[in-house]
Parts: C-alpha cells; sequence; structure tokens
C-alpha cells in the first residue's frame, strides 16, 4: 500500500505515481470535486431540454446538462437532480427525469444480471472482430472522436454516432468499440456504457441504430459543409436494416430470485465499531452515506492499482478522481493510497456504502455497511427493456 500526497500538484502526481497506470490523454476541462458539481447544479437551467438534448453543434445550441461526471460518481446522487429540475417546464422535466431513470435502469440492470451485460443481451450481435471502427477523415466522426480523446465526454447523439458506425457500419465487435469508449469517458460508468452500446447496436432492441447523414446535417450541419468527403459521404444512406436473431434467453431479464443482492441493504449492517470511512469510486461524494453517519472519523481512498495497470484508463479520468479527492480533503481528514482496497477492508475496521457492481462482492469482513442511494428501489420484475422496467408495456 503507497501512500498519495493528494494535495500535491496533479501534473507531477501524475506523472509520478501513475505512470504505468493509465494510457494518457491530458486533463479535462471538466473538473472533478463535489464543490465543482454543486456548482454545475446551481447552474443549471433545463429550459428547452426536450428540444435540444441531441443538438452536438454549436456548442452553444447544445441542451445536454452535462453532469453525468458528477452523477456517475454520486457527487450529484439522482435524487438530488431530480428534486433541483422540479419547477421547469413540463416537457424538459419530465424528459430530462427520464433521461435520469435511464441512469437509474443501467445501475438496476448491472446490479441484476452482473457481468452478463458484457454479452449480447436479447439479440445476438455476430461481429466480434477487433479493430478500429472510427477510421479518419470523416468530420463527424473526427469531431466526435476528437472530443472524446481531449475532454472524455460527449453529448449521448455523438455516443450513439460512434457506436453505430464501429459496429453497424463498419462491423467491427461492439464490445471493443466499447472499451475504447470507456476508457476515454469521464462519467465512464460500466453500466450506462454497456446498456448504451447495447441499445444502440441492437443486442438490447434487435433494432440498430442507423448513423447517416441526415443525423449530422440536423445535429451539426457545420461538420458535412467543411467535410473532405461531402461530395461521397460514406454514410451518404442510411445501412441496410438487419434482422438479429435472438440471444438465448436470460431468465434473470423477467425476475429477480435474488432482490436482496440486488438491491443491497435497505438498513445499516453493523458488526463493529469502525475506525475509517472508506469511499469508492462509485460513491465519491458528500452525501455518501457511510460518510454522511461518520463525520468525525478519518476518510481513505485507495486507488485499485491492478485494476488500472489492467484497464488503462485515460489519465482524464485519474485526474478527475484526484480533483474530486483534493477537494474533499478540504473538509475530511482524508488518505489516499495505491493499493488493494479489498485487503484493506479486510484488515481495518471500515464503514463502506455498497456499490451496485459485481466487483462489490470482493469486500469482506465490513464494521459498517450502508444501504446504496437509490432513486427508486430495485424490483424483482422484468428489466428486459426499460418501458418494462418503469412497468409500462415493453
Amino acid at each position: 500500500m503507497k501512500k498519495i500526497d493528494v494535495n500535491a500538484d496533479l501534473t507531477g502526481l501524475v506523472e509520478k505515481e501513475f505512470e504505468s497506470l493509465h494510457s494518457g490523454g491530458g486533463r479535462s476541462s471538466i473538473r472533478g470535486g463535489q464543490s465543482a458539481a454543486d456548482q454545475a447544479l446551481s447552474n443549471l437551467n433545463i429550459a428547452g431540454y426536450s428540444k435540444n438534448r441531441s443538438e452536438v453543434l454549436p456548442l452553444q445550441s447544445r441542451g445536454a446538462s452535462q453532469l453525468s461526471p458528477y452523477i456517475r460518481h454520486n457527487l450529484l446522487p439522482l435524487q438530488r437532480v431530480w428534486d433541483h429540475v422540479a419547477k421547469a417546464p413540463f416537457a424538459d422535466r419530465e424528459k430530462y427525469r427520464d433521461e435520469l431513470l435511464w441512469q437509474e435502469y443501467a445501475r438496476h440492470l448491472y446490479a441484476r444480471i452482473g457481468k452478463r451485460l458484457f454479452n449480447n443481451l436479447r439479440f445476438e450481435q455476430v461481429w466480434d472482430k477487433p479493430g478500429n471502427g472510427w477510421p479518419e477523415g470523416m468530420a463527424c466522426v473526427d469531431f466526435a472522436t476528437s472530443e472524446l480523446e481531449e475532454d472524455g465526454w460527449l453529448v449521448n447523439q455523438s455516443r450513439m454516432w460512434l457506436a453505430s458506425h464501429w459496429t453497424v457500419r463498419n462491423e467491427f465487435g461492439w464490445l471493443h468499440g466499447q472499451e475504447e469508449m470507456y476508457r476515454h469517458l469521464i462519467d465512464g460508468s460500466r453500466a450506462a456504457n454497456l446498456l448504451g452500446w447495447q441499445w444502440t447496436v441492437g443486442t438490447g432492441t434487435g433494432k440498430p441504430y442507423g448513423f447517416a447523414r441526415w443525423q449530422v446535417e440536423k445535429r451539426a450541419p457545420q461538420l458535412c459543409g467543411g467535410c473532405a468527403l461531402k461530395n461521397r459521404c460514406p454514410i451518404e444512406k442510411f445501412p441496410n436494416e438487419l434482422s438479429l436473431d435472438e440471444a438465448p434467453f436470460e431468465g434473470l431479464l423477467l425476475s429477480d430470485p435474488d432482490l436482496e443482492a440486488t438491491t443491497g441493504p435497505t438498513s445499516v449492517k453493523e458488526n463493529k465499531s469502525p475506525t475509517t470511512v472508506l469511499l469508492t469510486i462509485d460513491s465519491m461524494g458528500d452525501a455518501d452515506p457511510a460518510l454522511v453517519a461518520n463525520p468525525h472519523l478519518p476518510v481513505v481512498f485507495i486507488f485499485n492499482d491492478g485494476a488500472l495497470r489492467k484497464l488503462q484508463l485515460s489519465s482524464k479520468r485519474i485526474y478527475f478522481y484526484l480533483e474530486t479527492l483534493q477537494d474533499l480533503a478540504k473538509r475530511r481528514q482524508l488518505t489516499v493510497y495505491l493499493g488493494d482496497p479489498y485487503e484493506f477492508a479486510q484488515q481495518n475496521s471500515v464503514a463502506l456504502t455498497y456499490a451496485p457492481v459485481p466487483s462489490f462482492a470482493k469486500f469482506k469482513n465490513l464494521a459498517e455497511l450502508h444501504p446504496y442511494l437509490w432513486l427508486r428501489k430495485p424490483h424483482a420484475k422484468s428489466v428486459r427493456s426499460f418501458s418494462a422496467w418503469r412497468g409500462k408495456s415493453a
């Protein structure tokens, strides 16, 4: 276990301590931290969201809120954002809340089926060859990949363009594409990213999203006008419609035989008195239940060096985490390490908040386990589609 001075210059810290644990990529303009998250929420105005949420260019026309990095790490719990937009215009409020519910649906699905989400969910998508599905030369794709690589964030429309172009157009395996996107996204969530790709490429719905010039001219018209390929556009027409075969039936999509395991604890589980609050990547905000319940205990965060070495995430993500921790250190006694968080939890008396991810099962011998901040408590009924999960017709 190696101690990290989170108050040091972050550029030097990343270069020195994380040298072999990331794939480069600089630093995002979206700053990490509870203070930054609070300011972003305070500035949020979703008037026009229902009309403009899918706009890509010009930048000032975008309706997307850009709160997803803070939501992903529970710097902004979904309930807090839900309540914040209560007085927005009806159409904008309902559409925005739909997007919050989609995030919650992704979490419920991942909590229930776990790593099964890495496989074709409901329909077969047979293209599994590795390769780069985003070849250079098209202004629309180049713009989206540049924004992804430079800032680590994309509007949902651009994410759909890239996912569709990778698989539906270029026939590369969707799992390889989502991994490349996940590596860069500072809102990178296995639940949301895997689900988004599955729905876009058709493995979740049976109907792949067809990316064509029409979408670009509607959402970012200036890209086509300045594209070197505007007179021989590779996506001039929509791709041929595909008929996908159903994937092997997954019973967990229809019912949950162990709802308690999916949901996590509904009340605090106390085994002994904790001496430390341990934060995870899934809950880094001031509203973390274990943090709130133990205001006088020191706090620990551990970068999982084994996972980072394997994943080789963009440095943008490392910077975002460090900025968040640097901000937290202004309010709480915080120690940051590089090492094994599961080993630390087993050897120390820690208070921890449940996270709905498969790897959470590795935590053992917890002193205190706190409930997760769900927007909607998981149910045992069908999650085979967003509509089914919400209780509407699929």
